[in-house]
């Protein structure tokens, strides 16, 4: 499988999906609004417990715990291309669909969507409760381009349509703890 010619630059979201719970078909929205530590208002991942999300939520491979997937458009151009698997953006039940951005090198790294800022956490590789769900075939399909899998650092509403741009590690806010003091040095 060649790869494709790099995007030309800042990606965007093409469509976004919400489904109120596990295993329901996802439906389209015109936006959807990001909340830091819980995710998308109204989705099935969406943490609405006391306090902190919890990080896992059980056992098995696909029990790490996220705020929001995405995959890219070109993925599952490819799907339908290379193995002959067409694809709804509802279909492969991530949250965004983008185009002109490839998510796997944005694990570890913190990228802007509008004004929200998510981190990718790791890839979101093809289950076999996708497969379930939708249709034979996706898991050889989508491996290792089934999207991302993001937290939320800074809320805000995603729009379809929004630019998605990676952030520059220099333009990344340092944690509290590894800030210098806020003391003035004074020149004698």
């Amino acid at each position: 499988m060649a790869q494709d010619p790099p995007p030309p630059g800042p990606g965007r979201v093409t469509s976004l999906h919400l489904a109120v719970r596990t295993g329901e078909p996802t439906f389209r929205v015109a936006q959807a609004r990001a909340v830091t530590g819980r995710g998308l208002a109204g989705d099935r991942n969406y943490w609405a417990g006391e306090g902190p999300r919890p990080r896992r939520r059980g056992t098995g491979r696909a029990s790490g715990v996220c705020d929001v997937t995405l995959i890219e458009a070109e993925a599952l151009d490819a799907l339908a291309r290379e193995h002959g698997i067409s694809l709804t953006p509802a279909e492969c039940r991530r949250n965004l669909v983008c185009r002109d951005i490839w998510l796997n090198p944005l694990v570890d790294q913190e990228f802007q969507i509008g004004a929200v800022i998510l981190r990718g956490l790791k890839l979101s590789e093809p289950c076999a409760r996708l497969e379930q769900l939708v249709r034979p075939g996706l898991i050889r399909g989508l491996l290792h381009r089934g999207g991302l899998r993001a937290e939320v650092v800074r809320g805000g509403t995603i729009r379809a349509g929004d630019r998605i741009l990676p952030l520059p590690h220099d333009a990344r806010p340092l944690p509290r703890s590894q800030r210098a003091p806020a003391t003035q040095w004074r020149v004698r």
